[in-house]
């Protein structure tokens, strides 16, 4: 399966480009919208609170079951893995940069600095890049006004994973299965703490609707779980006061646009630990960031074994898709099932989300790469490379449209109007609209204008953003056979 994954084009910052890696991360920022159009659409809060409270009908219910257990955290996912091989690809292209220059006759002094302080540049650069990075996304959160920002946090992330880039796949893979797994771990102890103290606070209620005594120890227990009960009952409530809040300020009826980027800096500085008007806040960023640097340490290890841009056979992929699916789906349907009991209580299995997400994510990039090994799949997936090519451009494009245009309390004002199913569809038809646009910008220009703003900047210079071609040059050949 080498062809897929051949150079098939350049920027004009001279950065390669890999097909399947591009069809990846534009099957991964269309997919992004599944995940975000629901909190633009409808309270971001109500995602912590009760999933119902965007509609609940029988075509929402479908809509819902079908993103909580395909989609979920998925494309975040992706996106996390294909910047761990961003990172790869990057920072060993400067160091043979560097290694190259410090080849050449330059003075014994100037190739010495280079050898010694290789390294240094090559993260200079890298960190450069990523601050560049964060700050586009300090820019969406508060002025197109999207809490739900990834590029802040991998942003910062990438700061972290650059420290293990030297690593052979084995240990990339160890050190990020283990960030991995210390989240199942730390989410299965805290649920399992709530489920002693449900089964406690139980017995402990019977033995005093029997006529029982406690112990002077016992009931000092009853009081603290009851402390912890009221503490978990008043969360909830902030919550849904958040909900009610956040309805108040971005709908049509009732919000204008101050209120509407009043509840939205809210929003993000309430994650970032500044307690907002209903409550203290909770600085949960430090979450984000550990997630997305396990993943892109993943990422990182999946490239240099081959895996994530096509290179294994077809029986691997066939394998991987198999196992990764009844792992991830399997999980993640059970999951949605113990959620729609309703009865509020903390299941086991809900701590399982962070290997459910990994193992669906596995399970996608191998169905992506056994479908661009047909004729067909080929065919089918194409247009998603300039998708992959035109990612950061699409991603803001989806929230100038549904924040801007869709969702806020003017223009076509239909904040709370859509269940799960509207909003769905609404994402599908954003999609497909985005998906022409990047087919279409990419046979006039060379290169997207969010991209060519960031990498402008990264390289000091202005980059061409039109095609040139000189006289007599050959295009590059494409590295999936026509059909």
């Amino acid at each position: 399966m080498n062809d897929i994954t051949m150079t098939t084009a350049l920027e004009p910052d001279g950065a390669p480009r890999l097909k399947g890696l591009d069809i990846l991360r534009g099957i991964a920022i269309l997919g992004i919208l599944f995940m975000n159009i629901n909190d633009m659409g409808g309270s971001l809060w109500s995602s912590f609170d009760d999933v119902r409270h965007l509609g609940w009908t029988q075509a929402d219910q479908v809509a819902w079951w079908m993103r909580d257990i395909l989609a979920t955290g998925t494309a975040r996912c992706l996106l996390e893995m294909l910047f761990g091989v961003g990172m790869v690809i990057l920072t060993d292209r400067a160091a043979e940069a560097l290694q190259t220059s410090a080849d050449n006759p330059d003075g014994w002094f100037r190739t010495s600095l280079r050898v010694l302080f290789g390294d240094w540049a090559v993260m200079r650069g890298y960190y450069a890049r990523n601050i560049v990075l964060f700050l586009f996304g300090l820019m969406h959160i508060f002025i197109l006004l999207w809490p739900g920002d990834i590029l802040h946090t991998y942003g910062i992330a990438a700061l972290i994973a650059f420290l293990f880039r030297r690593l052979g796949p084995k240990a990339l893979l160890g050190i990020g299965l283990i960030m991995a797994l210390m989240q199942l771990f730390g989410n299965g102890y805290d649920i399992h703490e709530a489920q002693t103290r449900i089964a406690a606070s139980t017995i402990l209620q019977a033995k005093i609707d029997h006529g029982k005594r406690l112990t002077p120890d016992e009931s000092k227990q009853l009081t603290t779980l009851k402390e912890r009960d009221n503490e978990r009952a008043k969360d909830k409530r902030d919550m849904a006061r958040r909900v009610m809040l956040e309805d108040t300020a971005r709908s049509a009826a009732t919000g204008t646009f101050m209120t509407w980027a009043a509840s939205a800096w809210g929003s993000i500085l309430f994650i970032w630990g500044v307690a907002d008007s209903v409550g203290e806040g909770v600085f949960i960023e430090p979450l984000f960031v550990w997630e997305a640097a396990s993943t892109m340490l993943i990422g990182a290890a999946l490239f240099k074994w081959g895996v994530i841009q096509g290179q294994r056979s077809r029986r691997f992929y066939l394998w991987a898709m198999l196992i990764a699916y009844f792992v991830g789906l399997g999980g993640r349907a059970w999951s949605a099932y113990v959620l729609t009991i309703w009865d509020d209580y903390p299941y086991l299995i809900y701590s399982t989300s962070e290997v459910t997400r990994l193992a669906t994510t596995l399970g996608h990039i191998a169905a992506v790469y056994l479908l661009l090994g047909t004729a067909f799949g080929a065919k089918l997936l194409r247009p998603f490379e300039a998708a992959g090519r035109t990612a950061l451009t699409i991603y803001i494009a989806q929230t100038i449209i549904c924040l801007w245009i869709l969702y806020p309390p003017f223009a076509l004002a239909l904040y709370g109007h859509q269940g799960w199913m509207a909003l769905m569809v609404t994402g599908v038809v954003v999609d497909a609209m985005l998906l022409v646009l990047a087919n279409w910008y990419l046979r006039h220009f060379a290169i997207a204008p969010v991209e060519w703003a960031w990498r402008s900047i990264i390289s000091r210079r202005v980059l061409p953003i039109g095609k040139r071609r000189k006289a007599g040059d050959n295009p590059i050949p494409s590295a999936i056979p026509a059909t």
